[in-house]
C-alpha cells in the first residue's frame, strides 16, 4: 500500500455532503445558503418598500394629422377646420407625451426604480420634482389641462400667423403679483400694446422687451383699457435675476376662422409646435410631409417661437417606437438630447415654426442633409 493512500484528498462532492457523525453541513455550504436567504429577504423587502421617486417613460404618440378617441370612445380628428377648404395630407406629424409611473403615496418600489435606472428609455425623478409639496394631484392635473388648452390656442394663432392671416392678438393683464411695481398703474383686463415703442403680440415678446429694458428706469407702456388707449409708466423690478413688471398675463385671440383641436387626457404645453404644423399642413395644398413620419415637441407662442419642454429623452424613444426617422426638438433642449438619440433618428434643432415647416417640406423633398442645425447625437 502506498504511503499516500490515507492522504488522498476528498472529492468536491464529498466536501459538500453532510458530516456522517454530526449531520451538519460543511461551513461553505451553510454560508452559501445563508447568503441566498439574505438575498431573498432583501429582494422581498425592496419589492414592498416604496421609494421617494417616480419614473418617467415614453407615453402615447398622437398623429396631429390623424384621429384619436374622445371621451365617448368615438374617433375624431385631432385637428378639424370645418368651415374652410382643407387639403389631403399624408405621412404623420406626431406629438409625443411622457407617462409618469407613481404619485405621492403610490410611488414605485425600489426594485422598479433600480430597473428604471438601467433603462435608458426611462428616468428616475424625485417625486417632489413632479408633484411639488402643497399642490394636490387634482390641482396639478387641472393646471396641466389648462396649459394644454392655452397651448392649443397659441398653436392656432401661430399657424394662422404663419399662413398670413391678420387678427387681434392681445397680451392681456390677468392679475397683479404681490408687491407688484404695476400696482395702481395697471389693472386686470388691460391690453398691453407696446413697451418702449416695441409692439408686443405674445407673452414671450413682452418678456423679452422687459428684459431688454431692465429694472433701472420706468418703461413706457401703451395699453388699451375699456376700449380707450392710454400711455403709462411702470418701473420693472428684479426677481430671481430677471426684470419683471409684476403682472400675470394671458393671450386673448379673435380668430378669423374656426379651428378645433381635440386631445383628451393629455396635459401640458409641449404639443404646441406639432399642432401648429398640422394646421398649416391641412390648410395648404399638397401633403407637407411627403409621406414621411416626423415627430417633434416644443411649446409655441403666437409669434411662432418654439420653446423648451420636459421629458425630451423619453419623447425621443417614443418617436423611435412610433417609426419616426425625423425629430424636431427645441434648440434650447439640445443639451438634453446629446447622448440620448436612438439609432436611425435624425434630430433637428428648431427655434421657430417657420423653420420647422421648412424642415418638414425639405424632408418630403429628400433635401435636408446639412441644411439645418441639428442636436448632437
Amino acid at each position: 500500500m502506498s504511503i499516500f493512500d490515507d492522504e488522498t484528498p476528498q472529492s468536491e462532492e464529498s466536501r459538500w455532503t453532510s458530516d456522517p457523525n454530526t449531520g451538519r453541513r460543511p461551513l461553505r455550504e451553510r454560508i452559501g445558503w445563508s447568503a441566498l436567504t439574505v438575498a431573498i429577504v432583501i429582494g422581498v423587502v425592496f419589492a414592498f418598500i416604496p421609494s421617494p421617486y417616480v419614473i418617467e417613460q415614453p407615453g402615447p404618440v398622437y398623429d396631429t394629422l390623424g384621429v384619436a378617441e374622445n371621451g365617448d370612445d368615438e374617433e375624431v380628428p385631432l385637428i378639424a377646420i370645418p368651415d374652410e377648404t382643407t387639403y389631403p395630407t399624408d405621412g404623420e406629424l406626431n406629438l409625443l407625451t411622457v407617462s409618469v409611473v407613481g404619485r405621492p403615496g403610490q410611488t414605485p418600489n425600489w426594485l422598479e426604480v433600480i430597473a428604471a435606472w438601467f433603462d435608458r428609455t426611462r428616468s428616475v425623478i424625485p417625486v417632489e420634482a413632479i408633484f411639488p409639496p402643497g399642490i394636490s394631484s387634482e390641482d396639478r392635473d387641472a393646471q396641466n389641462q389648462a396649459a394644454m388648452v392655452d397651448s392649443q390656442q397659441d398653436a392656432i394663432a401661430a399657424a394662422l400667423v404663419e399662413l398670413g392671416y391678420d387678427f387681434p392678438r392681445e397680451v392681456t393683464v390677468a392679475g397683479l403679483l404681490e408687491d407688484s411695481p404695476a400696482d395702481g398703474i395697471l389693472e386686470e383686463g388691460d391690453v398691453i400694446v407696446s413697451l418702449d415703442g416695441t409692439a408686443v403680440h405674445s407673452i414671450n415678446e413682452l418678456q423679452t422687451a422687459v428684459q431688454e429694458h431692465g429694472a433701472d428706469e420706468p418703461a413706457e407702456l401703451e395699453i388699451v383699457r375699456d376700449g380707450e388707449p392710454l400711455t403709462v409708466e411702470v418701473t420693472p423690478t428684479e426677481r430671481d435675476g430677471r426684470a419683471v413688471l409684476g403682472v400675470g398675463v394671458r393671450m386673448v385671440y379673435e380668430f378669423p376662422i374656426d379651428v378645433e383641436l381635440q386631445l383628451d387626457d393629455v396635459g401640458g404645453p409641449s404639443a404646441g409646435m406639432m399642432f401648429a404644423l398640422g394646421i398649416v399642413d391641412k390648410l395648404t395644398p399638397g401633403p407637407m410631409t411627403g409621406g414621411e413620419i416626423i415627430a417633434g415637441t416644443g411649446t409655441i407662442d403666437s409669434a411662432g417661437r418654439v420653446g423648451p419642454i420636459g421629458g425630451i429623452r423619453q419623447k425621443l424613444w417614443g418617436a423611435e417606437r412610433a417609426g419616426a426617422d425625423w425629430f424636431l426638438a427645441p434648440e434650447s433642449n439640445c443639451d438634453e438630447v446629446a447622448g440620448n438619440v436612438p439609432d436611425g433618428v435624425t434630430v433637428f434643432a428648431v427655434e421657430t415654426l417657420d423653420q420647422a415647416r421648412s424642415i418638414v417640406e425639405d424632408v418630403a423633398d429628400g433635401d435636408v442633409t446639412g441644411s439645418y442645425p441639428s442636436c448632437p447625437a
